[in-house]
């Protein structure tokens, strides 16, 4: 019996031993390779490291996938990089700093090709939990700030998996995270692209937040134009107004024109002083906008006429209708007394009467002449202002 049980304890030394040996090896191998600087040189290695030692216990074998699996290379395929990942995570043991850059590694490679969104998302969030866990730890070899841009990150991966599922108003909330740690222009493109399908699909209220950041962050016509829009969508019109006259600022178009004489034709409601500028805009949206054209020509031509009060264009279009219709019936009395008489006919009275309806008929005729020169001097002056926009516009 004791014979036998130091036969098997030889084993278990011999056995421990050779074990010994085969990690002092690996290990070996494995620092070898890591502190390689030449990149091709380094990925077969490590190559050859998980070749020779996948399964088998070692030290390093979740480090050398992992490494693997963030090093690019000449060659290198999608399918490996997610095998890679995936056998370093199903290791374990890997630091959070690692994990967390091969999360996202995994995560952006499937919402890339457009596969395993849901895992593409865990992954994601995985990497946000790790990294706001690990931010205000103290003495770490990782910063606040360094966790800070894998929060960032991790938002960005999970954007990219939202939008890929086609849960835009996610990404916009994702991306916005993200663009606040990150300040990277990238992100606001990925905003500027999802905030035009959301307004084309009337999700107004995302689309101002996505095209808010993207416009801040770039200050480009289309985001600033898809913000006032958005914004004009959302009831909000002073601020519409202020950036729909910065994007004509930088491009004269002509549903921006209309959109702003729109508005500043409701403002003058209240603020008459504005109808001019009003007016202004809309005649160029006349010239400018096939669409609008006719409608912007109508509500300039109505707002002029009625919200220019020193003008009394109403004043004077009532006071000809009612000088017309005197004159009218003065003439109707007078054809119908006097057409069919001849004067040696007349009565002193009738005569009398005749005088009185000759003096009437020509006051009013006098007064409808006045009042017609009136009214043609204010249209002209409409008509210069048409004028005044064509020669703004180069319009011949």
């Amino acid at each position: 019996m004791k014979k036998i049980a130091l036969v098997t304890l030889a084993l278990i030394l011999i056995c421990s031993t050779n074990l010994h040996s085969q990690n002092t090896q690996a290990d070996q191998a494995y620092i070898k390779a890591i502190t390689t600087p030449d990149i091709s040189q380094k990925v077969s290695l490590l190559k050859d490291y998980v070749s020779k030692y996948e399964g088998k216990g070692t030290k390093y074998e979740n480090f050398a996938y992992a490494t693997l699996c963030l090093t690019s290379y000449k060659g290198k395929t999608s399918k490996e990089t997610i095998d890679y990942a995936e056998k370093a995570l199903a290791l374990g043991g890997l630091d959070d700093l690692t994990k967390c850059q091969v999360l996202i590694q995994l995560s952006g490679i499937f919402s890339h090709l457009g596969q395993n969104l849901e895992k593409a998302k865990n992954y994601s969030k995985q990497i946000i939990n790790i990294a706001k866990s690990n931010k205000n730890k103290e003495a770490t070899a990782t910063t606040s700030a360094q966790w800070n841009k894998l929060i960032g990150a991790g938002y960005f991966a999970l954007g990219n998996a939202q939008e890929k599922t086609k849960d835009l108003k996610g990404a916009t909330d994702s991306y916005i995270n993200s663009y606040n740690i990150l300040k990277n222009k990238q992100i606001t493109s990925n905003l500027k692209k999802i905030g035009k399908t959301l307004y084309d699909f009337k999700f107004y209220k995302e689309a101002e937040k996505a095209f808010k950041v993207s416009y801040e962050a770039q200050k480009d016509f289309v985001s600033c134009v898809y913000y006032a829009k958005s914004l004009h969508r959302n009831g909000k019109k002073n601020e519409a107004l202020n950036y729909y006259k910065l994007a004509h600022k930088k491009q004269r178009i002509g549903e921006i024109a209309y959109c702003i004489g729109l508005i500043l034709a409701e403002k003058s409601k209240t603020n008459p002083a504005i109808s001019n500028e009003a007016v202004e805009y809309l005649l160029e949206a006349s010239f400018l906008s096939r669409a609008n054209s006719e409608k912007a020509m109508k509500i300039a031509e109505s707002l002029f006429f009625t919200s220019n009060k020193d003008l009394k264009y109403n004043e004077k279009v009532n006071e000809l209708k009612s000088r017309v219709k005197k004159l009218e019936n003065y003439t109707k009395t007078f054809n119908n007394k006097f057409a069919d008489k001849d004067e040696e006919d007349l009565s002193d009275a009738e005569k009398e009467e005749i005088k009185t309806l000759l003096v009437k008929i020509e006051s009013e005729q006098k007064t409808i002449k006045k009042l017609q020169k009136e009214q043609e001097a204010i249209l002209e002056k409409f008509n210069q202002l048409i004028e005044k926009s064509r020669r703004s516009l180069d319009i011949n």
